[in-house]
């Protein structure tokens, strides 16, 4: 007598029963989604807002008030009817983040949402690690640049090889004296490697912070950095946040003396460009002014070739990208002849000011060999970060500052959004909150240089430059000057998730728009029920009432599979709804497998039982080395593939482990119920 399936049976019946439990999730926030996007219409036709900002004001928990600013009465009804829909949306939208977390993940390609790859600038890394910086250096590092980019080389084979070729040792720049070029790129290896590393954890933690559903951020080769946001169409604000090296340095404005006398140096170094290089044509300057004091600036646009002619002083240096800058500047004449660097400049308040037409052109005035030799080594012009509008003209101001920080960002315990009181009343600020050491620190540098100005130095940028009033020893600070509270939000995450060790750069981007991600779920569910379709109706015609057996465990598989990518979290991509459909096809061959046998058998006279017990038993060691090679070839999609080749990897791994319970298990059991209460004489098949 044929042994209980009652174990197999309640096997069969748990697994069932578990993936509809965890599958209902996923049903109700199909549901949810669509009724929200029809909430969405509704308030996107009542208003003047569109969708993303509709979603924006959402999230920020501002929708209402956003509504009522922007209602719009040509789309009819009054504003509390688009309130109520708003308190709907907004009942709705909780629900849905309830279950997000439980249900099915979709992947870019099917949600919509950005997708990054960065490259950690490794030159700019050993900017930061060198001794010291000098042209050698700079044109050392532009021959690098130029072989990894046209060659294709080993970052650190380039540059063994570019100072080679050039007679210089590692040394001179880089570790001690006495190091071997040889351990010198071992121990910049090691700083690269960790570097990545520490870029890595950094921008999980902004990234977190920036509050994306399950985000992808993986390590692609040895410096490169991959960053799925699924569901984020604003790229440019997520490219901001992600890739912001967040180097925050506090520096002491340098003496109003020092400053006149370095720009005085500047003048005197373009009267010699201009004077063909002659020391004689030079004639002592004292303290410098800046042109506007006193009376109205009068500008006039002139061609920079008119100007300065082929002066050394305007050439692009070694490594540096023609930005396509305007050819022509803004000056005042009565002032150039005398003072031609101050003549490109304004004065506008008290602080320098560049129009925003000159910037590139001072920029490159003071990067110059020559102008570098002059200027003092502790002081460094800095640009604010932000333009000014004053009349019709634009300007960015430009502050000398001590080069040597006071304090950097890494004494920043926490950082958050503040609105600012008396002057900056009503506008956004950063709070930041300093470590034990850093708030002795400030302290200090505060009480030391009350009445001065401190400048907040976020990658190269003055974001504010406050009078210190008194001693602060409270350890906080706040940056003010923020546009919008979405800058200051942006600030203070990147803030606290601390500053990447060395730049990065975007290599590649996408955008998926979720309407493309949309079609992409129609097209695959429309491929993957046509594919069912098509089997089931095979499996019926050729194999009859045993092939309705397999379409029942086939049907199974597929639940089964849902149900293991809404359990675990997995994210179901494009190439995965591949694997699915794949996976539908490999599920009934193993059954056809079984179905053959068992025909094999009836034809050699064995009873229905018999054929049955001897089809599984002789078929099982075929499917299970067809399955096991095929799994493995997944595992090994899987474990060395990226991005879609893992998404197909995962869905076929699954799909495999589960036919293989739904052919063998589930299809046995449906079998041996009915044989064991109807005494069959002929099979169905």
């Amino acid at each position: 007598m044929r042994k209980n399936n009652i174990f197999k049976t309640l096997i069969i019946v748990l697994a069932l029963a578990w993936s509809l439990i965890v599958l209902f999730p996923t049903f109700q926030l199909s549901q949810q989604q669509d009724k929200a996007e029809t909430y969405y219409s509704e308030i996107e036709s009542r208003t003047t807002l569109a969708g993303n900002e509709i979603r924006a004001a959402l999230a920020a928990g501002n929708l209402e008030l956003a509504v009522r600013d922007n209602f719009d009465q040509a789309g009819g009804g009054t504003v509390g009817d688009v309130v109520a829909t708003v308190n709907k949306l907004i009942d709705l939208d909780e629900k849905i983040v309830k279950n997000e977390p439980q249900s099915i993940k979709l992947g870019l390609d099917l949600q919509g949402g950005t997708y990054l790859v960065y490259e950690v600038d490794l030159p700019k890394l050993l900017e930061s690690l060198s001794k010291e910086r000098d042209d050698t250096f700079e044109a050392s590092i532009a021959k690098v640049r130029a072989q990894v980019r046209d060659e294709g080389l080993d970052f650190f084979d380039a540059l063994q090889t570019v100072y080679q070729e050039d007679g210089i040792r590692l040394n001179r720049y880089f570790g001690k004296r006495s190091d071997s070029d040889a351990d010198i790129v071992a121990s910049l290896k090691s700083e690269a490697e960790d570097a990545v590393e520490r870029t890595l954890e950094v921008l999980r933690n902004r990234i977190d912070e920036f509050g994306v559903s399950e985000p992808s951020i993986t390590k692609q080769g040895a410096r490169r950095i991959v960053i799925e946001l699924a569901g984020i169409q604003d790229v440019e604000r997520a490219k901001s946040i992600i890739g912001t090296t967040a180097l925050l340095e506090f520096q002491l404005e340098m003496e109003p003396d020092v400053i006149g006398a370095m720009l005085s140096e500047v003048n005197r170094v373009m009267k010699r460009q201009q004077a063909g290089g002659s020391q004689d044509d030079l004639t002592e300057a004292g303290a410098d002014s800046l042109p506007g004091e006193g009376k109205v600036r009068k500008d006039k646009e002139v061609s920079l070739e008119d100007l300065f002619g082929e002066s050394s002083i305007l050439e692009d240096r070694p490594g540096s990208e023609d930005d396509g800058s305007d050819s022509t500047v803004l000056l005042d004449e009565e002032v150039f002849q005398d003072r031609p660097f101050s003549a490109l400049l304004a004065d506008i308040g008290g602080d320098i000011g560049v129009p925003t037409k000159n910037v590139r052109t001072v920029e490159r005035i003071l990067n110059s060999p020559e102008v570098k030799d002059v200027l003092p080594n502790d002081a460094e012009f800095v640009f604010q970060n932000r333009a000014t509008q004053i009349g019709e003209q634009e300007y960015y101001r430009l502050f000398v500052l001590k080069k040597e920080p006071e304090l950097t960002g890494d004494k920043i315990a926490n950082a958050d959004v503040q609105i600012g009181s008396e002057l900056q009343a009503g506008q956004s600020e950063v709070g930041m909150e300093l470590t034990g050491e850093g708030a002795k620190i400030f302290s200090k540098v505060t009480g030391a240089n009350v009445g001065k100005k401190l400048g907040i130095v976020l990658d190269g940028k003055v974001v504010s430059i406050p009078n210190i009033q008194e001693r602060i020893p409270s350890g906080r600070a706040r940056i003010s000057g923020m546009a919008n509270i979405e800058e200051a939000k942006d600030l203070a995450i990147v803030l606290r998730a601390g500053a990447l060790p060395a730049p990065i750069e975007v290599i590649e981007e996408r955008t998926v728009g979720p309407s493309l991600g949309q079609d992409s779920i129609r097209q695959g569910t429309y491929s993957a029920l046509v594919g069912l379709a098509i089997v089931i109706v095979f499996m019926v015609i050729y194999y009859r009432l045993s092939g309705l057996v397999a379409n029942v465990a086939l049907i199974l598989n597929l639940i089964i599979i849902m149900a293991v990518l809404a359990g675990f979290h997995a994210t179901l991509t494009l190439p995965g709804v591949a694997g699915i459909i794949l996976t539908i096809g490999m599920a009934v061959d193993a059954n056809v497998l079984i179905f053959e046998r068992i025909r094999e058998e009836l034809r050699h006279g064995k009873t229905v039982r018999a054929a049955i017990d001897s089809g599984y038993a002789r078929a099982f060691k075929t499917i299970l080395d067809a399955n096991v090679t095929t799994l493995l070839t997944a595992l090994v999609l899987y474990q060395f593939g990226t991005g879609p080749i893992r998404g197909f990897a995962l869905t076929l791994s699954i799909g495999i482990l589960a036919s293989m319970f739904t052919a063998i298990v589930v299809t046995r059991v449906i079998f041996d119920y009915f044989t064991n209460r109807v005494a069959l004489k002929q099979l169905s098949i």
